[in-house]
Parts: C-alpha cells; structure tokens; sequence
C-alpha cells in the first residue's frame, strides 16, 4: 500500500495555516484537478481525491489535533479516503453554490436575518391635488414583530431551540455525482432554530398583521405612475432583520374638464356660432378659477389655443405648463321660426359667393370634383 503524503504537503500549506488558508488552498486544487475538468487524465482524478481527504482532516479542528499529534494513525479510522460524505467539497464550495442558488450563508451559522417584504399601496389623486399636494392618511394590513414573543416565535419564557434537520446550520446538502451543493433547510427555512413551544399571539410565526395607520404626504406636480417611498413602513423582517418599504403609486382620478399631459393641460371649449364667426372674450376654467381669452373673428373647430403658465409644475421641472384650449363651434338648437327664417336669410346671402364666406368647403369640393374626374 503507497505511504500516504503528509496532508499539509498536499494541501501546500504551513502546519499553522489558519482554516481560511486551508479552504483557499483546497479550493485551488479541487476547481484544477476535479474529474469534470479533467476527463481523460486518471492522475488528476487520484490528485482531488489525496486534496479532498486533506481538507476534510484538516478542516476539522478534531482530526487536525490528532493527526498534529499522531500523523495518519491518528486519523485512519475517520479518514474516509477518497469519499464524498461529511465534510467534503460541498463545505469548501458551499459558500458560492449558496449565493447561486440564493441559500447563502450567515456567518457559517443559523438564525438567519431576513429583510422584511415591501409593500405597494395604490392611491387615487384628484388632478387639483396632485396639482397643489396634499396630505393625506391610508390604512393598510402589515406583518408585524410580535410584541407577546418579540420575534422570537416561542411561548414568552422559551426559546427556540436547534433545528434537528440541518443541525442549526440553516441549510442541508444535497449531493450528487461528484458535487455536494448546500440549499436551505425546509423545515426552519434557513433559520436554524425551532419552535417546540409557539406563542400563543402569533403561533410560532414571530409575526402578526395589523392594521396600521400612516400619514403620506403627497408633493405638487405628481403625476400618473409616480411612487412615494415610506422608509421602513412595509413588512417586519424575519429574525431581527430590518423592515422593508411602503411604496404608495400614484393614480390620476379622471376629471370632468381637464385632460393631463406632463405639465400642460387639456380642455374642450364650446362656443358660439355667433363669437366663431365675428370674434369676442370668453371665460375659459382654470385649476385656479377661470380666465379671460379673446377669440378672433372668423375661428373654425378644432382650432387650440395656449394660456401659458395655467397649467401644472410637474414635480421635478422648474416652471408651469400651459393650458391648451381646443375650440368646439356649437350648433344652435331650439330655434324659434323667426331665427330660423334670419339663419334663411343669412345662408341666402352668402351663397352667392360662398368661395368668400367658406373657403375650407369650396377647398373640399374641388377635392372631390378632382377625384371624380
């Protein structure tokens, strides 16, 4: 039988290597000769077997004492050459698998700390109060530390104790082929502990809902879309960890004359035939009350017009948006015979030069007198 090497030799490090120069070592040789790497070469399969049995000694406070003290007769019934249970390449690589596949570590222990869940609340905005901001208050569900255990999950008195799945570590292995990957526990979920005795508030959870009252401040100028961050207003975290964040989105309620768009706003005017045609001042409605705007003579529908500076200061610019007002020329309705022989009279009249009076018809008509011909 071979004499076997001395392990640190293997391992290429000192006899009073500390453990962390033992794992970096390790790594190092397993990622250049393990057997996937190196298919077709038997040496580096029999060079990651001789490096695996030298960390799992020397990685164990225990072995490494005895073989410091006795050599490989301190250690040979334990040694376990060339296998792949205890403490093995899954321990030296688990750290990395563990942040692949979201299992992670905390300090090689249990009771892991959670970040608690944030929260998204919708709110409805008047169009004036998103204009102006306001303020305002929501209720919501939340979970929250329970106050009988203090998080802990236990009857007050108790404590959780150890978990006999993984041991405390907060994770198991599970192995296959020549790879042993660590993944979370699910019994206890990564947190190294359980409830033998739960508390009666909140069952062994450590976390109870309640409603809780807020009050949200909501800035001028938001829009559609736009969040509200509340710092540490969503959900407790698990083990200590810290709390998440309430983000409240902003929604537009629908107005009855105003149309946003950005900064500026829209609004649908009718007017006379009456003031179309001959001109005159309107009264046309703000977010701050209404405003004066002359019409000129002779305006046809669909015609826009700005009232500069009646719009809204969106939340991140310096300056107001305007007011876009789009003319709608309304039809009389309801005439009395007298107005309707004075509407007679009126169309008689200009008939006979109606390429005068109505340019965008005698415009319209050659357009099809074209498509016909």
């Amino acid at each position: 039988m071979a004499t076997k090497r001395d392990y640190y030799e293997v391992l290429g490090v000192n006899k009073d290597a500390s453990a962390e120069e033992i794992k970096k070592s390790y790594r190092k040789l397993a990622m250049k000769h393990h057997p996937d790497r190196n298919p077709d070469n038997p040496k580096a399969e029999e060079n990651f077997k001789e490096a695996k049995e030298a960390y799992e000694m020397l990685s164990d406070d225990q072995k490494r004492a005895a073989y410091d003290q006795y050599g490989h007769a301190g250690v040979e019934q334990g040694a376990g050459a060339g296998g792949f249970g205890g403490a093995g390449f899954g321990d030296a690589f688990g750290d990395i698998f563990g942040d692949i596949f979201g299992g992670g570590r905390s300090g090689g222990q249990g009771n892991k700390v959670y970040r608690g869940a944030d929260l998204r609340y919708n709110m409805e905005v008047s169009l004036e109060d998103a204009a102006k901001g306001t303020e305002t208050k929501i209720r919501i569900p939340v979970q929250s530390t329970c106050e009988t255990c203090n998080g802990s999950g236990a009857r007050p008195g108790t404590q959780p104790v150890s978990c006999t799945t993984c041991g405390g570590h907060g994770q198991v292995r599970m192995q296959q082929g020549f790879f042993s990957v660590q993944q979370t526990c699910p019994k206890c979920h990564g947190s190294g502990k359980m409830v033998k005795d739960p508390c009666p508030t909140c069952h062994g959870a450590g976390r109870t809902k309640q409603n809780k009252t807020l009050s949200v401040k909501i800035p001028a100028g938001v829009d559609e879309g736009d969040r509200i961050r509340l710092s540490g207003e969503g959900e407790a975290g698990v083990n200590g960890g810290p709390t998440g964040d309430l983000y409240v989105v902003i929604h537009l309620k629908e107005h009855a004359i105003f149309q946003r768009e950005g900064g500026n706003l829209h609004c649908e005017m009718p007017i006379s035939f009456s003031t179309a045609a001959l001109g005159g001042e309107i009264e046309v409605p703000t977010l701050d009350g209404s405003a004066k705007m002359k019409i000129p003579a002779e305006t046809q529908t669909g015609a826009v017009f700005r009232l500069r500076g009646k719009g809204i200061k969106p939340l991140r610019q310096s300056e107001h948006g305007d007011l876009m007002v789009h003319v709608v020329v309304e039809t009389p309705v309801k005439l009395t015979e007298k107005q309707k022989d004075l509407l007679r009279e009126f169309e008689t009249s200009t008939q006979a030069d109606s390429g005068k009076h109505s340019p965008r018809n005698k415009s319209w008509m050659n357009k099809v007198k074209d498509f016909f011909d």
